[in-house]
């Protein structure tokens, strides 16, 4: 990734954090880009304690159209060009089930998941035609591929970025920009170590939830990432990627007690 450019959004915490840091490692130019000012120094101070290539900071909401567009421009300012972009940001608070979601969660919801992430891409992707190309990351979940109880606003926004992936893959093809989603399961990030400290569940149920009864950590998405916005993944577009130790690959095998 040398001598490549591009930004992270949400990278001031868990899968973004270590996005950006990952892409750093292989010596990309990051901008680091989050609506929290201390966590989105910290990355770049980590960046900078791994030894990587000068990192930079901007502040933004995804949710805000003028934020974005901002945040964009400035990064092509910095470094010259946007080869790459992980658009990673995202909530997730706790709704209720269909019935008990309110409306305001609703919206909340999917004007950062959704709506955020599409605001990213009409704005990245001017930039990448106009230099000849680009990749760009989606983050999506497991839960885009699947479904989940008791989380209809964020299980609808990661389906719909599943959606409009595939359909930016198609529209801007021809120009060179790839556009590809990642779906990973449950990972340690700030979120579920919350739920970790709240009791809601252990580190066992979190390995039990796929195959490889392995507690994923963001350093675990971080190559999928790096490699779908890396040249080695130039034949790849329109994927929505599992990487979640196979929990999306089906059912284990059920086995009747023997009589």
């Amino acid at each position: 990734m040398t001598g490549k450019a591009g930004l992270v959004t949400g990278a001031g915490y868990g899968i973004g954090r270590g996005s950006a840091r990952h892409l750093a490692s292989l010596g990309a130019q990051v901008a680091v880009i989050d609506r929290d000012v201390e966590r989105g120094h910290e990355t770049v101070d980590m960046i900078a304690a791994d030894g990587g290539p000068e990192a930079l900071f901007l502040e933004a909401d995804v949710s805000d159209e003028e934020q974005v567009a901002h945040a964009v421009a400035a990064t092509v300012a910095a470094f010259g060009r946007l080869d790459f972009a992980h658009n990673n940001a995202a909530i997730s608070p706790v709704t209720g089930n269909t019935v008990e979601c309110s409306l305001e969660h609703w919206d909340a919801i999917l004007s950062v998941n959704l709506t955020g992430l599409w605001l990213c891409m009409k704005h990245e992707i001017p930039q990448m035609v106009s230099s000849g190309g680009g990749a760009i990351v989606n983050t999506s979940s497991g839960v885009g591929l699947l479904g989940m109880s008791h989380q209809p606003a964020y299980v609808a926004s990661k389906h719909g970025i599943i959606g409009v992936t595939k359909a930016a893959a198609l529209e801007f093809a021809a120009a060179g920009v790839r556009v590809n989603a990642i779906c990973p399961g449950p990972v340690l990030t700030g979120l579920t170590e919350q739920g970790l400290l709240d009791g809601k569940y252990t580190l066992d149920t979190l390995a039990s939830l796929n195959p490889m009864k392995k507690v994923a950590y963001p350093d675990d998405i971080s190559g999928a990432v790096a490699w779908l916005c890396s040249d080695a993944s130039a034949f790849v577009t329109g994927v929505a990627l599992p990487v979640d130790g196979g929990t999306v690959a089906g059912l284990p095998s059920f086995r009747p007690p023997a009589a």
